[in-house]
């Protein structure tokens, strides 16, 4: 991974030279510029890490290139502002402008390092928790001990040493970002940002702006190469990309630069590419929906996810795992599965794989009370059992009646579970759902849920 990279914003020559020799020192890469023409110009050239801004300069003062940068969209990075001359409402305005920190000159050196190393830091987890919520559904890393299992977590490790390709094939839900992330966990990047893309949700015609951003004049949008830089790039259904921007993408892979939408000058790319597909890509390309020269670029190092039906001796560990994390991220009681459930999930075809089983332990860890979930209650909530009068239910609610009924009925099971955790706490209780206390105390008695001391 390489070091992250600080674009200093001074006019002064003195105090350019001695923070760009400090922060080399450091371990830094390092760029200058001594007003808000050259600022400019350096941002078009190369996505920083971090800017440390002056607010005093010839040009254009830096609070008006702060604002310019916010008006643009998010900030490029965090921006820590320095002045001479600082006043209270100039702190505060460039905070409401988005500024990581305020630094008076003269400078303390050891303030500005250890100001410039908690930016980055900070900003780096914001990143890494942001891909964490938008992937909070999946297992942390490929669980199971089946020997497919064994074999692939052996193959990802040795993969991740290398700095090549990588094509991820497998089922809907199998587990492909897991594979993805385990490898970048692995990695020589690891340090660096794990950046998911799902090709799928992209607007049509917008896949271009999204990979590659834009240039705007002055104004300039990152897209997702250069946010994963010195990190991963994840491309989950490469195979719904269309043409044209495969033909771009060839392009960044071959020379290792790419341009942005309407920018002139190329980007290096510093990012690893891992793409993943449910499709035979090889059968994509005999039937020219996707491009050859990019199948072989990609294919450098192919992995495959099986299937959970194909490996059930993994189904227990794998309830165990997603109890446990279930339990620890959403404060939900704890419940083990019995013997007769396990076996029964163990032939069970999953055709939704590792997603459907995460999404069925919760479903039963919500909705259930004893400690041990049982094979009826197994059978209920996938929806394979039949009420006392006939009638099919779906995680404990008869679907025989209209959508109003069992919208109410899962309701007042939601929330007498959520009543019951917070020990009647009602502002407790408000936190944890999400709804204001007024409307919710409405909702417990139009579900006819007796509330305590009320």
């Amino acid at each position: 991974m390489s070091a992250p990279y600080v674009l200093v914003v001074d006019d002064e020559p003195d105090i350019r030279e001695l923070v760009s020799e400090i922060l080399a020192d450091e371990g830094y890469q390092v760029a200058t510029a001594e007003d808000g023409a050259q600022a400019r110009h350096a941002l078009r050239e190369r996505r920083p890490d971090l800017i440390l801004l002056d607010i005093w300069m010839p040009d254009i003062d830096g609070i008006s290139l702060l604002k310019e940068w916010s008006e643009a969209g998010e900030l490029p990075c965090p921006v820590i502002m320095m002045s001479g001359h600082g006043t209270v409402e100039t702190a505060v305005e460039a905070t409401r402008l988005g500024a990581w920190d305020f630094l008076e000159k003269p400078l303390s050196l050891a303030k500005l390092l250890l100001t410039v190393e908690r930016a980055i830091e900070a900003h780096r987890l914001e990143q890494e928790n942001i891909g964490l919520r938008r992937g909070s559904e999946k297992l942390v890393e490929p669980v199971g001990n089946s020997q497919v299992m064994v074999r692939l977590r052996e193959q990802v490790k040795r993969v991740a040493q290398h700095d090549s390709w990588v094509l991820i094939t497998g089922e809907p839900g199998s587990g492909r970002e897991t594979i993805a992330r385990y490898l970048h966990a692995h990695s020589a990047r690891r340090d660096g940002p794990f950046v998911d893309v799902g090709v799928t949700g992209i607007t049509q015609g917008g896949a271009a702006l999204e990979l590659f951003g834009r240039e705007d004049g002055d104004r300039i949008q990152y897209g997702r190469l250069e946010q994963a830089a010195g990190g991963t790039l994840f491309l989950d259904e490469v195979a719904d990309m269309d043409l044209e921007v495969q033909a771009q993408l060839v392009a960044a892979l071959d020379t290792g630069t790419f341009l942005r939408v309407g920018g002139t000058e190329p980007v290096q790319l510093d990012a690893r590419v891992v793409a993943a597909t449910r499709h035979d890509l090889q059968k994509r390309v005999d039937s020219r929906a996707f491009r050859e020269d990019l199948f072989f670029q990609l294919n450098v190092v192919p992995l495959h996810v099986p299937a959970l039906r194909e490996r059930p001796e993994d189904i227990p560990l794998l309830l165990s795992s997603a109890v446990d994390r279930l339990v620890l991220r959403e404060k939900l009681p704890y419940r083990h599965f019995s013997m007769a459930a396990q076996n029964y999930l163990r032939n069970h075809d999953w055709p939704g794989n590792v997603r459907e089983l995460i999404n069925l332990v919760q479903r039963v860890l919500i909705l259930g009370g004893d400690p041990e979930v049982s094979l009826d209650e197994v059978k209920a909530a996938l929806g394979e059992v039949q009420a006392e009068q006939g009638a099919p239910q779906f995680a404990g609610v008869a679907l025989d009646q209209p959508l109003r009924d069992a919208r109410e009925a899962f309701e007042k099971a939601y929330l007498e579970y959520h009543y019951q955790q917070a020990d009647g706490n009602i502002s407790k209780m408000a936190k944890v759902v999400g709804m204001e206390r007024t409307h919710l105390y409405r909702k417990l008695k139009d579900r006819g849920i007796e509330i305590k001391g009320r």
